[in-house]
């Protein structure tokens, strides 16, 4: 079995307020280095149909995963773009 294998951590549990907000436990906030003013984003149906789980990730962790992912399919993108130019020299 993998050791270095990450799983959820659970924090505990919130109400919604009557006007929709949650209160994120103290222990997460400090372990996340979630800051008042933090921009979260909050997603829903990661599940698929009928999914009513939510995840929430600062903006600033997404828009570092989309600008990793971004910069991977670019270098396949150029791998394949390769791969193709040499099959077509060798024809």
């Amino acid at each position: 079995m993998d050791r270095h294998r990450h799983f959820p951590k659970f924090y505990g549990s919130t109400t919604v307020s009557e006007r929709g907000q949650i209160v994120i436990p103290a222990q997460a906030r400090e372990e996340l280095h979630l800051e008042q003013g933090v921009k979260l984003m909050i997603f829903g149906g990661l599940g698929g149909p009928g999914s009513k789980g939510l995840i929430l990730m600062p903006a600033e962790t997404v828009t570092e995963f989309l600008e990793k992912i971004t910069e991977r399919m670019t270098r396949f993108e150029n791998a394949l773009r390769e791969i193709s130019e040499q099959v077509d020299r060798e024809e």
